[in-house]
C-alpha cells in the first residue's frame, strides 16, 4: 500500500512538474524597456517578476534598459510589448500632425510628480523668482525651458535672465559642484541621496507650486495595435505589475531588497530609503494603484498645447485606464 501511495505521489508530482513545464513552454514572451537604469521607480516590476506574478499569468517577462533614444520608440515599432516613459515625452510623440508615434500611457508608475528644482542650501534660491540671473541646467528641450520660464514669471522673477546650460554632470551634485546654481531632480533618487550624503539643500516641487505641473512621470506605455489586438495579455501584464507595486507599498524595505537582487550595484542606503519614500506615493490619493485622472492628465496636455510644445490638442488622449485590475 505504501509503494503504491509512494508511486502515485511520484506519479502526480511528476505531472505538475510537467504541466509547469508545458507552461512555461508556452509562456508569452513580454518585453518591458525602462527610461533609465534601474531604480525605485521600477521596483513593482522586479517584484512581479522575483515572485512569480508574471509567471503565473503565463508571461515570460524580460526586463531591459533603453537604447539611447529611449522606450518609446521600440514600442511604437513592435520590438518591446512594454516600457516606460513620461508624460512630458510621451505627450509630443503622440501630438504630431505626422508620423505620431502609437503609444499609449496605461498606467500611471507614481501618482503624481515627485521631481522639481534643487539648490544648494547656501545658495540662497529657495523659490523660482530667485533663479534671476542664476544658472539653471536642464536637457535643452523646449519642454523644461517653458516650465522654468511660466513658474519665474509666476513668481514675479525676469525669465530672461535666466542662464539655461547643457547638464553635462553624472549626478545632480556633482552638477552643483561646479557651475550650476539648479538643476531639475526627481527627489525620490536625488533628494534623498541629499539626505543621506549630509548635503543641505532647497527643494522646490514643481506639482505644488502650480497644479498644472502635478502631471503623471514615470508611466507605463504600449502600442496602440497591440493594446487592441492583445488586450488579454495587457490585462495579465498589469495585473501582476500592480501586485509588485501593491507589495512594495506594503513591505517597502522587502521590495528594497529584491531590487537590489537584480541591480547590486545600487547603493543600499540609498534604494531603501528611496524605497520608504516612495511607498505613500505609489499610489497615494487614487482609487488604484496605476489610474490616471484624466482631468489631471488634460490639464497638462491642455498647457503643453497652449505652449506649442505639441503640434495638437491631445486632451482626452494618449491615456486608458480600461487595462488596470479593479
Amino acid at each position: 500500500m505504501k509503494k503504491m501511495v509512494l508511486v502515485a505521489m511520484l506519479c502526480s508530482m511528476a505531472g505538475m512538474l510537467c504541466a509547469a513545464g508545458r507552461q512555461q513552454k508556452n509562456a508569452e514572451r513580454i518585453r518591458v524597456v525602462l527610461d533609465w537604469t534601474p531604480n525605485t521607480n521600477h521596483t513593482g516590476l522586479y517584484v512581479a517578476l522575483d515572485k512569480g506574478y508574471f509567471a503565473a499569468e503565463g508571461l515570460d517577462v524580460s526586463i531591459v534598459q533603453p537604447p539611447e533614444d529611449g522606450a518609446l520608440m521600440l514600442v511604437a515599432a513592435g520590438n518591446a510589448e512594454f516600457g516606460i516613459d513620461f508624460q512630458e515625452t510621451l505627450s509630443p510623440a503622440i501630438g504630431k500632425t505626422a508620423n505620431a508615434l502609437p503609444v499609449v500611457a496605461i498606467a500611471a508608475i507614481i501618482s503624481h510628480n515627485t521631481s522639481g528644482i534643487m539648490t544648494r542650501a547656501d545658495s540662497g534660491i529657495k523659490k523660482p523668482a530667485d533663479l534671476n540671473g542664476k544658472r539653471f541646467a536642464s536637457w535643452e528641450t523646449p519642454f523644461y525651458t517653458a516650465i522654468i520660464r511660466t513658474l519665474v514669471a509666476a513668481d514675479g522673477g525676469d525669465f530672461a535672465t535666466v542662464k539655461m546650460i547643457p547638464n553635462s554632470a553624472t549626478d545632480a551634485f556633482s552638477a552643483l559642484e561646479t557651475d550650476v546654481d539648479a538643476i531639475w531632480i526627481y527627489y525620490a533618487w536625488d533628494g534623498i541621496a541629499a539626505a543621506l550624503n549630509g548635503t543641505a539643500i532647497n527643494y522646490m516641487d514643481i506639482g505644488k507650486l502650480n497644479p498644472v505641473f502635478d502631471f503623471y512621470t514615470p508611466v507605463l506605455v504600449t502600442n496602440r495595435d497591440y493594446a487592441a489586438a492583445r488586450g488579454d495579455i495587457v490585462r495579465k501584464f498589469l495585473s501582476a505589475t500592480a501586485k509588485g507595486y501593491r507589495d512594495a507599498i506594503q513591505d517597502p524595505s522587502g521590495a528594497a531588497d529584491i531590487l537590489l537582487k537584480y541591480a547590486p550595484e545600487l547603493d543600499y542606503a540609498l534604494v531603501h530609503r528611496s524605497q520608504e519614500y516612495l511607498a505613500s506615493r505609489y499610489q497615494s490619493d487614487s482609487p488604484r494603484w496605476g489610474s490616471i485622472d484624466p482631468a489631471r492628465w488634460n490639464r497638462f496636455a491642455g498647457w503643453m498645447y497652449e505652449q506649442g510644445l505639441v503640434e495638437q490638442d491631445i486632451r482626452g488622449q494618449g491615456f486608458t485606464n480600461e487595462f488596470l485590475p479593479e
